[in-house]
Order: structure tokens, then sequence, then C-alpha cells
């Protein structure tokens, strides 16, 4: 885990738990003790290094942590520390898109080539099939050496977005736009360029003043081509040559607009109540934002969308960047959410488990 520019665990963990125990859960809070157990469970069992989350089940909130910050030290993890979200930049995104579209300056249901007119060989790929993952273009990210050795040689390499872009549009599509779904870091690359496009300004301003600024997220940020985490944080690790590896620092130009920022738990959280609660859109987008079809049944624009088994409904996003694993859950209704970073250990082990067990208690 935490070495793909992908979504990572959310899909699989949420549609993997089990209902043991749900009868009472509408009468139950959340037992910290659980959660606590398959944090240190995930943190020993070499699932992690280290890991944080936060935790709100209506009024009950508390935050936990288990393993330690760095590889040769016993530092703990910080409580609210900085990290890299990976794909959750693409909710992002998605929801400056949206916003525009509100504004009456993108038609989510026009092709991009009216207002990227070139950059895509295939003119028939429409701005929402891009926020939906149903555009078919090929995922640059399986172009990219992301094997740890290989990565090395490039983790402080500068990517222009069209250079990414590039990679995909060198191969033929998956599939033709709308009609299957997967997930392509690709298409928020050229939501990126969209959002530079209807603005006018580099895609990172647009996210600072329509979302950072309003909600005050102080400590999340679009690093562009710092490699450094700013603030506490933990650090990731690979093994490379069969030694362990510190990837805290790359040039996250690799991901960009589809898995770059860097946040902290208490700012994503703040966030994910500002978008399920309409504050950031208007009442037309906002329904766009979750709704889903028979061909992405389990994501809308930019958001994942899950009923559990135990009958919970929940959406956000999940993200994997070198050294980091991250998941956003919320109910639509906010009263139960989850923020959870796992820094990734030289010698990875199976997360599921812990990550289950952790899911179910918050959310059944």
């Amino acid at each position: 885990m935490g070495i793909r520019l992908v979504a990572t665990v959310t899909a699989a963990s949420l549609l993997a738990l089990t209902t043991a125990g749900t009868a009472l859960a509408d009468e139950q809070k959340v037992d910290r003790k659980v959660v606590q157990q398959a944090m240190d469970q995930l943190a020993q069992s070499g699932g992690a290094l280290g890991v944080q989350a936060r935790v709100t089940d209506g009024r009950q909130r508390f935050t936990a942590r288990s393993g330690k910050a760095e590889l040769d030290s016993n530092q703990p993890v910080p409580l609210d520390g900085r990290f890299r979200v990976g794909s959750i930049t693409k909710t992002f995104v998605s929801t400056v898109l949206l916003q525009l579209a509100g504004e009456g300056k993108v038609d989510l249901d026009a092709p991009v080539d009216r207002y990227l007119p070139g950059l895509l060989p295939h003119k028939d790929i429409t701005v929402r099939q891009l926020l939906q993952h149903t555009s078919g273009l090929y995922n640059y990210t399986d172009a990219l050496p992301l094997d740890p050795a290989e990565f090395e040689k490039i983790r402080y390499k500068h990517w222009e977005p069209k250079e990414l872009v590039a990679l995909s549009t060198s191969k033929p599509l998956d599939f033709p736009p709308g009609t299957k779904w997967s997930y392509s870091n690709t298409n928020y690359i050229v939501a990126g360029l969209l959002v530079e496009k209807l603005t006018g300004r580099p895609y990172e301003k647009a996210v600072e003043q329509r979302i950072l600024k309003p909600l005050r997220l102080n400590d999340t940020e679009v690093p562009g081509d710092s490699v450094n985490i700013k603030g506490p944080h933990a650090h990731g690790y690979w093994t490379v040559n069969g030694k362990p590896s510190d990837i805290t620092r790359i040039n996250p130009s690799v991901a960009w607009a589809a898995g770059e920022m860097v946040s902290t738990t208490r700012d994503l959280d703040t966030f994910i109540v500002a978008l399920s609660s309409g504050k950031l859109l208007k009442p037309a987008q906002q329904q766009e934002l979750s709704k889903t079809t028979s061909i992405s049944p389990n994501y809308g624009l930019g958001l994942s969308v899950q009923t559990l088994p135990c009958g919970t409904k929940v959406w956000g996003h999940g993200g994997g960047i070198p050294g980091y694993s991250t998941e956003l859950l919320s109910t639509p209704d906010t009263k139960k959410r989850l923020e959870l970073s796992a820094t990734s250990a030289p010698t990875p082990g199976d997360p599921g488990q812990a990550y289950q067990a952790i899911l179910n208690e918050v959310f059944c």
C-alpha cells in the first residue's frame, strides 16, 4: 500500500466489511479501545510504520495514533501531523470544477475539446467523464517507473502536466468514452488544466481561493515542486535494493492535480463536513457530486460512494502516493466520519484486516 498514485484501499475494504455486531449500531458509540487495537495491529503487522486517525460519531470525537514517526526513532506519530493525501486531491479539484459549472463557466456534458482544443486526440470525451473516470483515458501512472529502485531516479524530477497527459495519449483509449468505469489519474491532470483554462490562473490558486482560504484550512497546501512536507509529519518508507529507504521527500508534480496535496486529519474533516453540508456547492452541483450511474455505481464526480454491508452509506475518497496512504470517509449527514493516514513501512504487511476493523467499528 502507499506506493502507487491511485486510490488505495477504500473500495476493497468497504466491500469486505462484516456485518457482525451491527444490530445495535444506532445505540452504541464507537469504542475507542477497538479503534486503538486495530491501529496497533496495523502498525505492528507491518501494514504501516505509523498511523493517525480522527474519528467523529455524533458528539463523540477523538484522535488516535500508533507506531512511530521515523524508522530509527521512538518518536510517536504526530496526532495532527501533515501528510501527502494522494488522490483525495481529486475531490478538491472536482469541487472547484463543480463550482465553475454552477457559475455557468463550464458545461459538464460538453466535450473537453471545447475548452482545451487539441489536448486530447479523442474529441468526444466530456468534462463529466473526466470527473467520473468514464473517459477511457489510459492511466499515465501505469507508464511510470514506480518500482522503488526505478522511481528513485525520478523522485525529484519536475513534471509538466502536459507531459503526463502525453504519457496517456500515446496509448489507445482503454474503452470508448462513457461505456465503462476505470480509475485513471490522467482524468484529473486534464481536469487541473481545465481549471486553469477556465480561471486564467494556476489550478492551485483556484483551490486556495475557493476552498482552502474560505474554510481556513491553514495546514493544507498544494506544494508544486516543493519536495518537503512542512510542519510536524511522519515519514514513509519502502525497500530499495534490499535496504529501507525514506521516501518522504519527493517532487509531487508527478501527481499534480491527481494527487499532490498535503493536509491533516483536522483539515480534511473540516473539508468533508463543508462539502457534505452543501457549503461549497450550489444545490444542482451538490446533487451532481454524489450522482452515480449503472456504469459508475460507486463513484460520483470526484467522490467515492458506497453502501456498506451493514447498510450504512458512506462517501469520500482514498489516496495513495509513495510513503502515504489516506482515507477520508463520512456518512452523508456527517454524523460519522473517519480521517486516517498511514505511513508505509519498509517491508509492507497486509493492512486489510486492521483497516476493516477500524471501518467496521466507526461506521457499523
